[in-house]
This record gives structure tokens, C-alpha cells and sequence, in this order.
């Protein structure tokens, strides 16, 4: 079964995704889902680093609202900073953020984080993927931002991937 399925989860999700996406349960649409949801994990299943395990769900979903909620904030911000950028409070600058997190799966959910919140931007990870380069918009005071990242999104997913 895990031959034909490598990916079970992802399997489903490609096929109500398919589904969704075309508004339709035809027979010609539930064949093509069920086509796509086992050859796209067979095709891609070189591309992921590392078979994920899910594990505390609770934390999964706190750091799900935590993302919510930062990225709803940082929304308001970027509009700010558009709106009015006479009203910018601090100049944009890199931050280095020291990492702890060394699973490759934790480190592309910790690049998406970063990417899909509004001011900040993946900039670079070091070769020993033990030092992160993150662009922000508004900097006030490097180390916050640094400490912030590293409780808000780092420690949970050490808890999620590595334990």
C-alpha cells in the first residue's frame, strides 16, 4: 500500500482539493482527482527531505492562530507603512536569528511562516543551517525580533518535528 500511496494524507488532500477547485463531483473529475492524488506523491516523493511524523496537535494548533494573528497584525502594518509612509517608525533592516531547529521539514515550515507574514522576508540560511537572515520592514530593536522568532515560531515547531 505505502507503494502506491507514499503519501496518504497528501493523497486526500489532492483530491478534495481537485474537487473543490472545479466545483464538481463528476465522474470524469473524481477519476482525474484520483489520478492526480497517487501520481503527484509517487512524482514528488524524492522532494521531501524526511517522512513527517504528526505529532502534538495542540501545539500544531496554537501555532496555527499564533500565525494567524502575526500575520493579520503584520498586515495592518505593511498597510500603515503604505498609507502613510511619512509615519514610518524605524528603517528596514536584516536581522540575524540564531537556530536551534536542524529538521529540514521544520526549517520549510519556518521559511513559509516567514515568507506569508507581510515585512518579513527569508533572506538567507547559513550552510550549517545554524544562523537565519531575515529582512523586516520596521527594525527597532534587532534582538526582540530575533528572541520573538525564536519563541513564537522556532520553539514549537522543535516541539512538533523533533521531539
Amino acid at each position: 500500500m505505502k507503494r502506491i500511496l507514499p503519501s496518504p494524507l497528501l493523497s486526500l488532500a489532492l483530491f478534495g482539493l481537485w474537487l473543490l477547485l472545479n466545483r464538481s463531483a463528476s465522474l470524469g473529475h473524481v477519476l482525474l482527482a484520483t489520478c492526480l492524488a497517487i501520481a503527484i506523491p509517487l512524482l514528488t516523493a524524492g522532494l521531501r527531505p524526511l517522512p513527517v511524523r504528526v505529532r502534538k496537535p495542540g501545539t500544531i494548533v496554537r501555532l496555527m492562530l499564533t500565525v494567524c494573528v502575526d500575520s493579520m497584525r503584520s498586515n495592518f502594518g505593511v498597510m500603515r507603512l503604505l498609507l502613510l509612509p511619512h509615519r514610518r517608525r524605524y528603517p528596514p533592516d536584516f536581522v540575524h536569528v540564531p537556530l536551534d531547529v536542524r529538521d529540514p521539514n521544520a526549517l520549510a515550515v519556518l521559511a513559509t511562516i516567514v515568507c506569508i507574514t507581510p515585512g518579513t522576508a527569508w533572506a538567507e540560511l547559513s550552510l550549517d543551517r545554524s544562523m537565519l537572515l531575515l529582512h523586516v520592514l520596521e527594525v527597532e530593536d534587532a534582538a526582540a525580533i530575533a528572541a520573538d522568532i525564536k519563541q513564537r515560531y522556532e520553539r514549537p515547531l522543535m516541539e512538533i518535528f523533533e521531539s
